[in-house]
């Protein structure tokens, strides 16, 4: 996923933030529907409904998350943007283990969040307001794996976001005149598109939001790392201190059984698994 974002941090000087979040968009679906071919089923009823509001939801995160990296470094922009996981998770907590775990998770992202505000007021803005789609994402992901056609509402999604966000296509002019240009706008969807949200439809299956959403809190620690090997941007002492109190919050929380679609909690160590994946 990050180093799909890293590619798309290139990207940003040739098309804006909001236009290279609609070609990985674009790259996702065109990818998606050749690779899925979602039968008629797929087209109707609430299954179409659910997957076309999902798909939205999850093209403005991406929009949002992107203004954000253009704004600040990789993994501050993920640490901030895990705030909403943080209250998903929240609503599933069960004991003060739970607790302990995403206080530490939220004043990671508070440290962040207090020495970036100052420098990058609508950097810290747009990496909160992809925050809350984020939640939307893992809420209506988890109806989707369980109640929808998985990656095959993926697919029909993320047409129906590259359909509606499609005014975002005019900050992407330049990129069309070079086929290379083009091809990583492709492959900046099929990286942080395609592999990861399937992947995400596959462990929603298996286990439950909260825990889903806890387990995210892995992605600062990927997203810094990407940052420093592929962008060079170092994190300031606060942006460290703040990403390791994230990262300690899920290393308590994942201790936790494992949580199955139904909310059940098997023995510490247990896989509890969903239904299979259809194909």
């Amino acid at each position: 996923m990050y180093a799909g974002a890293a590619v798309a941090v290139d990207l940003f000087g040739h098309a804006t933030p909001a236009g290279v979040a609609w070609l990985r968009c674009l790259g996702a679906a065109v990818v998606l529907l050749a690779w899925r071919r979602p039968g008629p089923d797929a087209w109707r009823g609430r299954r179409l409904l659910l997957a076309i509001v999902f798909g939205v939801v999850t093209a403005g995160m991406n929009v949002l998350f992107y203004e954000a990296i253009a704004r600040l470094p990789l993994g501050t922009a993920v640490a901030m943007e895990f705030a909403g996981p943080v209250v998903v998770a929240a609503l599933g907590s069960r004991t003060v283990r739970d607790v302990l775990a995403l206080v530490l998770v939220a004043a990671g992202v508070v440290a962040i969040a207090d020495v970036r505000i100052a420098g990058s007021f609508w950097g810290v803005a747009f990496a909160l307001g992809a925050a809350l789609a984020w939640a939307g994402y893992i809420l209506l992901g988890k109806r989707v794996a369980t109640d929808g056609d998985g990656i095959d509402s993926l697919a029909i999604g993320f047409f129906a976001g590259t359909v509606v966000l499609s005014p975002l296509a005019l900050g992407t002019g330049p990129v069309w005149a070079s086929p290379r240009l083009l091809l990583l706008g492709v492959g900046v969807g099929v990286l942080s598109t395609v592999v990861p949200y399937a992947l995400d439809q596959v462990v929603l299956r298996r286990v439950g939001q909260a825990r889903f959403a806890t387990l995210l809190a892995l992605l600062p620690v990927t997203a810094g790392v990407m940052g420093f090997v592929l962008l060079g941007q170092v994190p300031s002492v606060a942006e460290a201190v703040g990403t390791l109190a994230v990262v300690a919050g899920v290393a308590l929380r994942s201790r936790e059984g494992s949580v199955g679609p139904d909310g059940s909690v098997g023995p510490e160590g247990a896989e509890v698994r969903g239904p299979e994946l259809p194909g």
